[in-house]
């Protein structure tokens, strides 16, 4: 009986099994959810699945009726800790995990508990959908690419850019106004994307400090497949938790984190 964790999100089947005690994983988009389980059910006929995620009650319905359904915020707090271990971290006590998914969550893991404690829209379906509506470019990694080489100061009013001769009471290079200067100054599709990417990641980074703030925490788990492939998110992210003394912990497989925890529990 080959031991299976699927986690069935908002844009991504995530599958996580092991084989011959190494761990393997595997994600297709959720569109092509059909093909992807077919695939898995000839490779391995006799499934135990676990599954979590949005959509798992509709894989548990079409395809896996013995299936176990594990909460979401479960799965991914077990995965985290799971991972902190391999890559051979010590574990933060307590910690906040910040899920940059198609949407973004946030849970905070103090010892054996754990709770989810705030959610946004911003994340990575808006990276997909404004970069959609505003390059033309419909590819994940191809938007990323051109978030890298733009400029998001030529879409960006910043905060020295009002005060100009004067000196700033924070910091000048922070946002003043999200694509403020889009009607005034010649920007590229690069620029357009960069400024996206700075948007998402500013709006993640204040609700991050506040959470902080709130439950006087120092540490925070970065994991979800927003941040997998797309460095300048990623770059961003990692700036503004040093510019607020915040500790901050990129998991390298971080996407798999309720696949895994799914996992687990079998």
């Amino acid at each position: 009986m080959q031991k299976v964790g699927i986690d069935a999100g908002g844009s991504l089947l995530k599958i996580a099994f092991q084989e011959r005690g190494v761990m393997h994983y595997k994600k297709y988009p959720i569109s092509e959810l059909e093909s992807a389980i077919s695939w898995l059910k000839a490779a391995a006929p006799n499934i135990m699945a676990a599954l979590t995620g949005g959509k798992a009650h509709i894989l548990q319905e079409r395809f896996f009726p013995s299936g176990t359904i594990i909460p979401e915020f479960q799965a991914t707090c077990e995965g985290v800790r799971l991972f902190l271990l391999e890559e051979g971290r010590k574990t933060p006590d307590p910690y906040i995990i910040v899920n940059v998914g198609t949407g973004t969550s946030w849970h905070l893991v103090d010892g054996e508990k754990y709770e989810r404690i705030l959610g946004s829209g911003m994340g990575g379906g808006t990276f997909m959908g404004l970069g959609m509506l505003l390059t033309n470019e419909s590819d994940f990694y191809r938007l990323s690419e051109l978030a890298v080489t733009g400029q998001k100061e030529n879409l960006d009013l910043r905060v020295k850019d009002i005060y100009e001769s004067d000196a700033p009471p924070i910091n000048g290079d922070l946002t003043a106004a999200n694509f403020a200067k889009g009607l005034s100054v010649k920007h590229s599709p690069s620029d357009r994307m960069a400024a996206v990417t700075n948007m998402v990641a500013e709006t993640i980074m204040l609700l991050t400090l506040q959470a902080a703030a709130i439950h006087k925490v120092k540490e925070i788990v970065f994991i979800g497949s927003s941040l997998i492939g797309n460095p300048s998110l990623t770059k961003t992210l990692e700036t503004y938790m040093k510019m607020l003394g915040l500790q901050s912990t990129f998991l390298k497989n971080g996407e798999y984190c309720g696949a895994v925890g799914a996992l687990l529990s079998i």
